[in-house]
């Protein structure tokens, strides 16, 4: 009897044996696969602390652990202090922010490298890598438009134009609304700079060859030429945003 049992648990562990090779030889590129990879590519959204962004990002291994990378982002921007208003008098006005001068979008172009703090073991779990970029930073500004009242001979008779926003002649009482996005688009101020950015990278991808991440950190620009956000507020040259991202790529050999 204890031979048949020892015959049955051998031949149990061998056919188990046989079908565990036969799905990893079937799964070629999942994380138990050590096979160093050289190049990557990834798209990634972003939410930070004054608004969202998106970045694409292309390198190259220079050591087991190590990989160099460049990378292009655009992020919005937006000031702490906006303020979203309403004109009550007005059943159909715009709301808007009171005291906006202008609109800021940020282009991000820079070069890092990602250091491998631990690779995944080979069931899979999170590989955690640390990152830092720098590189050109460059704030694009565009006016801010509203729709103004003007009064002519009373309350009930008057009429409505679009304007740049004035905080020295448009108020409260007199502003309707919010005017067309694209108003102003061919006044767009340019403010160029640099960045810094470091931040920690949470692989979670089941695969090798596929990239999926999430990323949190930090980011600093610094503009030279002060940008102007918001009325009776100090214009700005120095920008520290904290975000988190998502990024979802492919690795891959020549």
């Amino acid at each position: 009897m204890k031979r048949i049992i020892h015959f049955l648990l051998i031949i149990f562990l061998s056919t188990g044996g046989f079908v565990a090779q036969a799905q990893y030889q079937s799964l070629p590129d999942s994380t138990s696969d050590n096979v160093l990879l050289e190049n990557q590519w990834s798209l990634g959204a972003m939410l930070h602390t004054n608004g969202w962004g998106l970045k694409f990002r292309k390198g190259h291994n220079v050591a087991a652990l190590r990989q160099f990378m460049w990378e292009v982002e655009f992020s919005t921007y937006k000031s702490s202090k906006e303020v979203r208003t309403i004109n009550p008098y007005f059943s159909d006005s715009r709301s808007y922010f009171y005291g906006k001068l202008n609109y800021v979008w940020f282009f991000r172009g820079g070069v890092g490298q990602q250091h491998i703090l631990n690779r995944k073991p080979y069931w899979g779990g999170i590989q955690l890598s640390w990152l830092y970029y720098g590189g050109f930073s460059l704030a694009v500004t565009k006016p801010i438009y509203l729709y103004i009242i003007h009064f002519n001979s009373g309350f009930t008779d008057y009429e409505v134009k679009e304007e740049k926003y004035d905080p020295e002649v448009h108020f409260i009482d007199n502003i309707y609304g919010r005017g067309s996005f694209l108003a102003g688009i061919t006044n767009l101020g340019l403010h160029p700079g640099i960045y810094v950015k470091s931040g920690l990278d949470f692989e979670f991808g089941v695969k090798n060859r596929q990239i999926s991440s999430l990323e949190i950190g930090g980011i600093f620009d610094y503009s030279p030429i002060p940008v102007p956000i918001m009325a009776y507020n100090p214009k700005q040259s120095f920008f520290l945003t904290l975000y988190v991202s998502v990024m979802f790529g492919k690795r891959y050999n020549k």
